[in-house]
């Protein structure tokens, strides 16, 4: 600071007029300041409260005054009339300018335009209206471009040189200052203000610090979802890199954003968790999530009024300031809900219709919006328009499945954080383990078996006798260990998309019976089947059809391959369950079976009694040409990529098959015979375990000369019968039943 004149009382006055406003100097009488040897002074308003102008001579001044222009007086906090002390300022040698960063936005918020400020010309022109002036960051100030529109700046960073060490060859890194004089070969860069409109173009702008889409240090598993970070990286390439360039960058690669997100996939795998949780992750305006049932409405009219309402903001902005508009996040949850196929839905209002129609055209009509992100989720991605689901509207198509074993591990974590946090969980839990024995569970699955278990754990410290009482050390004894969740996993928790358990164990009541070299070579190869539908390089479609007599085992030896073949979806397709439906809804069944097991990475289907299901008969004969269209479909259509399918079919009827050309789809037919031989009796006999040694041996003198055919089934049932015998007319009745039966005949 200069000390060459005291200080000087002024009165503060505006501007005389408003091209001296646009100098940003502080404008004075020549007579007080003597502007020529003292071009810059110190204005101290307050304790702790300096700041520097250039100021410029007016001849009409007032002595004894200085004027400020309104955004010098807001910066300085000044008022009319205040009187301040000024005093001249030197700039130190370490004070000329090398770098100028400024902050820029048009002046009257009300006037924009989408006219593009080219920043390598407004940077030579700001150095040619100001030279020799001296800037403090913070400094507002008023900057006319050519003939456009007022910009208001204000100084972000102040870069210095030291030029005598510049003189003596020394080499001199710019630092930081806070005043400093812009000389002719000052380079200014321009910055936007936070929530400017301008649209700035050129090389001259700062290192402009935008906000990430995503934030580096993210962690899927500390914001509730887990398995899933293949599919947000996905989303987020398709849908937000785009979104993190500046609009020139976008402009120049003639690159649209991605608008819609349509998130599918079986109920509780997360779609809804992600889309909360994209909308919470970006630096955006609060997302609009609506359900879909939401927008429809009893009102004529009113259904597309909703839609409509809802891009209103998006639009309004978008008019306003075109390219540089935030990001408008909508959700639907439930898409399905109202955006069925056009024509699909009976009645004569066509609500639905227009409704698809309303959200086509905001998304992707004529006036287009490229502000908005819709995303939708929906269970039924079948039943969505298809015309939603080209580019440029849900485009971006993510199928948010089962979790994978690893995927598991994290939900897993997620869900026992706490338990971990406070020391509740039991050190024989083994997370790992955990996730093996939940195949094909969900995310929501996962959820409510930790739920299980922990009800389980409080439970052992619940007395319930006449009263309910629980135990008074309960805080201290509270631990949920590995036994309560093998518990909730056999008792309480099944996977919608796991193995049919019960069915199987029906079928398979008895065991099976390996009676001889026939059931040896049929285990054999559908073993050999099952290797094949598990193997990475085969087709995808493994489908085996096991053929024979009726009465042959053809049922147990499909659900005891299908138990072992160790799929984590198992699901038996039975004409028991389907008694009285009609065509069309046996048709829905069947397909929703074969859709359910295409979710799934390893399936298994079981289809028991080909013959019923397609409803022959061979009075006509007659048979459902409906049901037997969608089996040949099915039973050929390839399951979706990196997905592997197992199909056990069982008939009694062959030939029937064979006419009706549904036995040629099968990868494989396998023969289920009869018994035929009287050691074949006896071996099941033996394993049974109901006739004594002496008793097996009669039979078999009995049966060794005569010729035997019986079914597996048909056989356990005679066995069965005869336990009920008693013990000295057992084998007597046994053979007479078999012979009766017709299942043993002389030998001729």
């Amino acid at each position: 600071m200069s000390q060459a004149m005291k200080l000087m009382k002024v009165k503060v006055e505006k501007c005389p007029t408003d091209d001296h406003s646009l100098t940003n100097c502080a404008i004075v009488s020549d007579d007080d300041f003597q502007t020529k040897k003292y071009p810059h002074w110190e204005v101290i308003c307050g304790p702790g409260q300096h700041y520097v102008f250039s100021v410029h001579a007016y001849p009409k001044m007032r002595p004894g005054t200085m004027g400020f222009s309104l955004p010098q007086r807001k910066w300085a906090s000044l008022s009319i009339n205040q009187e301040v002390e000024v005093r001249p300022f030197s700039v130190g040698k370490d004070q000329y300018l090398s770098n100028v960063v400024l902050e820029i936005d048009f002046f009257q918020k009300k006037s924009v335009t989408q006219d593009p400020y080219n920043t390598d010309e407004m940077a030579k022109e700001f150095v040619m209206q100001f030279p020799n002036r001296v800037f403090t960051v913070g400094q507002l100030l008023v900057f006319q471009f050519l003939d456009k529109k007022l910009l208001s700046l204000c100084v972000k960073d102040l870069e210095a040189t030291d030029l005598d060490a510049i003189k003596e060859g020394k080499e001199v890194k710019p630092k930081k200052v806070k005043i400093g004089m812009v000389l002719p070969n000052t380079s200014v860069s321009f910055d936007k203000a936070d929530g400017a409109t301008i649209n700035l173009v050129g090389k001259a702008r700062g290192k402009q610090v935008r906000p990430n889409i995503i934030n580096p240090d993210w962690n899927f598993e500390r914001m509730g979802i887990g398995g899933l970070d293949k599919e947000f990286n996905a989303i987020f390439r398709r849908a937000f890199a785009s979104r993190v360039f500046p609009p020139e960058v976008v402009e120049q690669l003639g690159c649209k954003h991605v608008k819609g997100i349509l998130l599918y996939g079986p109920p509780g795998t997360g779609k809804t968790l992600m889309a909360r949780q994209i909308g919470k992750m970006l630096n955006s305006r609060e997302p609009k999530i609506i359900n879909g049932p939401q927008v429809l409405d009893k009102y004529v009219g009113e259904s597309e009024a909703n839609i409509r309402r809802l891009f209103a903001d998006a639009e309004e902005e978008e008019k306003r300031l075109g390219p540089n508009s935030g990001l408008h996040i909508i959700i639907f949850d439930e898409i399905d809900a109202i955006c069925k196929a056009r024509g699909s839905v009976a009645g004569a209002s066509g609500v639905h219709d227009t409704v698809v129609n309303q959200l086509l055209a905001k998304i992707d009509g004529v006036e287009q919006l490229n502000n908005v992100l819709v995303i939708g989720m929906t269970n039924r991605r079948d039943m969505i328009d298809e015309a939603l689901l080209r580019p440029g509207r849900l485009e971006v198509q993510m199928e948010i499945g089962l979790p994978n074993e690893h995927g598991r591990v994290q939900i897993l974590n997620i869900h026992t954080s706490r338990m971990r946090q406070f020391g509740k969980m039991g050190s024989d839990v083994d997370v790992c383990e955990l996730a093996t024995l939940t195949k094909n569970f969900s995310g929501a699955e996962i959820e409510g078996l930790v739920r299980a278990a922990q009800s389980s754990a409080l439970n052992r410290l619940i007395k319930a006798s006449s009263k309910v009482e629980v135990d008074p050390n309960a805080a201290e004894k509270l631990l949920v260990s590995r036994p309560d969740f093998l518990y909730a996993l056999e008792n309480d928790i099944k996977p919608a998309f796991g193995a049919s358990e019960e069915a199987l164990t029906t079928y398979m009541a008895r065991g099976i019976i390996a009676w001889g070299d026939p059931v040896h070579h049929l285990l054999e190869d559908g073993n050999l089947l099952i290797q094949q539908a598990k193997s990475p390089e085969s087709s995808g479609l493994v489908s085996v059809l096991l053929e024979g007599p009726p009465n042959s085992g053809k049922t147990a030896l499909a659900a005891f391959l299908a138990k072992n073949s160790g799929f984590p979806f198992v699901k038996v397709c039975t004409p028991e369950d389907m008694i009285g439906f009609t065509e069309s809804a046996k048709c829905l069944t069947i397909r929703k079976t074969f859709d359910d097991a295409y979710k799934s990475t390893m399936s298994c289907i079981v289809v028991d009694n080909l013959e019923r299901l397609i409803d022959y008969g061979p009075v006509g004969p007659r048979y459902s040409n409906l049901t037997l269209q969608a089996l040949l479909v099915l039973l050929k259509k390839q399951p979706p990529r990196g997905r592997q399918l197992l199909v056990i079919c069982t008939s009694s009827r062959r030939q029937v098959l064979e006419d009706l050309e549904l036995i040629f789809t099968f990868t494989a037919v396998l023969h289920v015979p009869c018994l035929s031989k009287s050691e074949h009796l006896l071996r099941v006999l033996e394993e049974t375990d109901v006739f004594s040694k002496r008793e097996l041996l009669n039979i078999s003198n009995k049966t060794k000369d005569r010729r035997v055919f019986i079914g597996i089934r048909k056989l356990l049932a005679m066995v069965d019968m005869a336990r009920q015998t008693e013990e000295q007319f057992r084998t007597l009745k046994f053979l007479s039943r078999l012979e009766e039966e017709g299942s043993l005949e002389m030998v001729a």
